[in-house]
């Protein structure tokens, strides 16, 4: 007896990437558009470590912290970007969070950001010193 009929070695097993990299863009677009920070940020990063986690177990990365580090150093600096372009230098305050809708959405972005390349540096920090 089989203990899985029908299955054999020569089909892959299917990835659960695809899933994650659904909801983490469905929960950020959630959390951005309608100022939900915990979910924007939440989701933000879910898409960014699945978009590091996919391109790992597909093979066109080696490790997933340079892709966490290039995703969340772009998402940031977009963010930032857009803040200086659309908005006053008085806005950038802490006092400001909360206040204006588009200021509280770039914060989390850059939040988001700021959070995976704090965990792609610790993931390669802690990876070569293992070895």
């Amino acid at each position: 007896m089989e203990e899985q009929p029908g299955l054999s070695d020569q089909y892959r097993t299917a990835s659960p990437w695809p899933v994650f990299v659904a909801l983490g863009l469905t929960l950020s677009e959630i959390g951005v558009f309608i100022g939900l920070f915990p979910v924007a940020v939440f989701g933000l990063i879910l898409f960014g470590g699945s978009i590091a986690g996919i391109l790992t177990e597909s093979g066109y990365a080696a490790r997933p912290w340079p892709t966490l580090l290039a995703v969340g150093g772009i998402l940031a600096v977009l963010a930032l970007v857009i803040g200086v372009l659309q908005l006053p230098m008085s806005a950038f305050t802490v006092a400001n969070i909360g206040e204006g809708p588009l200021f509280t959405r770039l914060v989390a972005v850059v939040v988001a950001g700021v959070v995976m390349v704090a965990m792609g540096g610790v993931g390669s920090v802690l990876e070569q010193t293992k070895v």
